[in-house]
């Protein structure tokens, strides 16, 4: 079982990391802004299932197995950086639309924002660290189930980032009525979410040639 001390200090690191942003938090948050606050939360929910896809393969050893084989973490990281380049190009391309920018959706687009938030969060090479760098190191291995005590942790490191994020897209959805009809803005937002999913993109690409390196 864990100690009140050893919890409390988990919950500090996950706090710390929730709040920190990353592709995760800018993918919800940009869909708020572009798409109403609705559009953001369902994003979120997209999200927490690459979340769940990593604290459950953490927990029951799947993680430990893939990223031991050699360059499989690097790939992913190419995948996940050449989606993010690929949002940041819709972004700026010569009359492009951002696909942050608020349009009228089909009916079936919720389910595309849930298939494109959970996409962007099991393309994210950086969860499968997460989680299998911090849960080992608050597990009390002589004490109680470590299959329990796994999806225990891993439960409130979800919770943390799931407030954090729901926030995001709660506050977020406000700023897309300033943006309407304002194209100056709308354009400005098009080119800094742009250059920020390619920020994102290229340090993705970054960290996978590291991973190749240690492989």
């Amino acid at each position: 079982m864990h100690t009140s001390g050893s919890l409390y200090g988990f919950l500090v690191i996950g706090g710390m990391l929730a709040v920190t942003p990353g592709p995760n938090m800018v993918y919800v948050m940009s869909r708020s802004i572009a798409q109403g606050r609705t559009a953001g939360l369902i994003s979120l929910g997209g999200v927490m299932i690459g979340y769940l896809f990593y604290m459950f393969g953490a927990a029951f050893g799947i993680t430990t197995l893939f990223m031991s084989v050699p360059y499989a973490g690097s790939a992913l990281a190419v995948v996940g950086a050449a989606y993010l380049l690929y949002l940041a190009w819709q972004a700026v391309r010569p009359g492009g639309r951002s696909p942050f920018e608020v349009q009228a959706l089909p009916s079936e687009r919720p389910l595309r924002l849930l298939a494109l938030g959970a996409t962007t969060s099991v393309l994210n090479p950086k969860l499968a660290m997460l989680f299998i760098s911090l849960l080992p190191q608050f597990i009390d291995y002589r004490n109680g189930s470590v299959l329990g005590q796994s999806l225990f942790l891993g439960s409130l490191l979800i919770a943390a980032f799931a407030s954090a994020n729901g926030l995001v897209a709660i506050c977020s959805s406000s700023i897309a009525k300033f943006l309407h009809g304002r194209p100056t803005l709308l354009l400005a937002q098009r080119w800094a979410m742009g250059l920020i999913l390619g920020g994102l993109g290229v340090q993705m690409v970054i960290d996978a040639s590291r991973m190749a390196g240690m492989a």
